[in-house]
This record gives structure tokens, C-alpha cells and sequence, in this order.
């Protein structure tokens, strides 16, 4: 696990060995998501036995969240750019900004594996589609989604309270594959972004109506 160390502008995070010269794979992968899908990237925060690199000693998501004092890299921004900017923050967790260029449906990941097997199976378009340590998937989707589930959902005749399926929108963040999340593991992809889906994700309505049906059947 990494250390954590005082600075001028917070607390920040270091592996052991981390102030490396060169391009690292962290600055690799934050490129791509910048350079090709064209999503911000913030640098965030790293937890171990349960303490977070924020340095917070009541943090509320230890490992979970962005470092307040670290800028978002815009999306658009090259290697070079990336490379320079993520020096700053070595060993960082690698959020996306939920709200900007997608947002991002939440269920189970039981639940979620099985719905993207039946979306895949009906030819629907879909969006990346990534897992967490602690049993989510989060489906990208269109941006501005979030707020309209719950009136999509009760028009296709659903309860939304009773279903463990959530729109997340902005003002929120998800940890990026391959980052580790709340000092539980890293995040992996179920379906990994492509050039079309992850720079036009699906709208919500599309993706809806199974996966409130699937996350239903798996409370019965």
C-alpha cells in the first residue's frame, strides 16, 4: 500500500518508489480517458486499513472520493499534459465526474452482469460497463439521465424505492478501472469503453426497462 505525506497544498499520497521519472501507467490510462473517450479525470484519493490518504481521520469514504485539492484533467488533454499534471498527485486514484460526459446507472453486480448479458443478446447499444470491489456496476449512459429515472421508472409501471437500481448524475464520482477502491480492490470493466459507446452512451430509457426487471427478479 502507498504512504501518505503532508504537502503545501494536502495531504498526499505516495507509493513507495512512486516519484519515478517518466511516463507511468496510471498517466497511460489517464490519457486514454482524457485523449480518446474524452472524460475528465480527477486524481483521487488511496485507502489503507481503512485510513484514507486524505488524511481525514473521520472520512466518510475513506478511499472514495477526490482529493479536494487536486485539479480535474479536462478531457482532450494529451499524454504530455496528463503526465505533467499526474507528477503532482503519484499513486493516485484515478474518478470520473459523473454528470459531464455520462452518467451512470447503479445496480448489484450479480444483477448487472445478468442484465448485460440479456441487453447484449437483444442488440441493444450499450455503454462501458464497470465493476467495483464492493458489488456494483455502474452502466454509462447518457449525461442528464440520472434525474429522469424516476419518472422513466414509474411510467414502465416499477416502484423505484423497491428496487436496488440508482441513477447517479453531478456532483458525483466513480473510481476508474483498474484504480482500487476504498482500499478493497480495483475496479475492472465489464465492457470496456469503444469509440462509439463511450463518447455517445446510450440513453437511459433504453437500458431501463431490464435492468429494473432483472434487478427485481433478483430480490425474489
Amino acid at each position: 500500500m502507498g504512504f501518505t505525506i503532508g504537502s503545501s497544498r494536502g495531504t498526499r499520497e505516495l507509493r513507495p518508489g512512486s516519484r519515478r521519472r517518466g511516463r507511468s501507467t496510471e498517466c497511460t490510462a489517464v490519457a486514454e480517458f482524457t485523449g480518446l473517450w474524452g472524460w475528465d479525470v480527477v486524481p483521487g484519493a488511496r485507502a489503507a486499513a481503512g485510513a484514507c490518504s486524505c488524511g481525514r481521520a473521520d472520512c466518510p469514504a475513506p478511499g472514495a472520493h477526490p482529493l479536494d485539492f487536486a485539479p480535474s484533467i479536462p478531457g482532450g488533454a494529451t499524454l504530455d499534459e496528463v503526465t505533467e499534471a499526474w507528477a503532482e498527485f503519484p499513486g493516485a486514484a484515478m474518478m470520473l465526474p459523473v454528470g459531464r460526459a455520462f452518467d451512470v446507472i447503479e445496480v448489484a453486480e450479480p444483477a448487472g452482469r445478468r442484465a448485460l448479458v440479456r441487453l447484449e443478446r437483444m442488440g441493444l447499444p450499450l455503454g462501458p460497463v464497470a465493476a467495483t470491489p464492493d458489488g456494483r456496476a455502474h452502466f454509462f449512459v447518457a449525461p442528464g439521465s440520472a434525474p429522469e429515472l424516476p419518472e422513466l421508472l414509474y411510467r414502465m409501471g416499477w416502484d423505484d424505492a423497491s428496487l436496488d437500481l440508482h441513477g447517479l448524475g453531478p456532483g458525483t464520482h466513480i473510481t476508474a478501472p483498474p484504480s482500487d477502491r476504498s482500499g478493497l480492490g480495483p475496479v475492472r470493466w465489464l465492457r470496456s469503453p469503444a469509440l462509439d459507446s463511450a463518447t455517445k452512451p446510450p440513453q437511459a430509457r433504453l437500458l431501463l426497462g431490464t435492468l429494473a426487471y432483472v434487478a427485481h427478479r433478483s430480490r425474489v
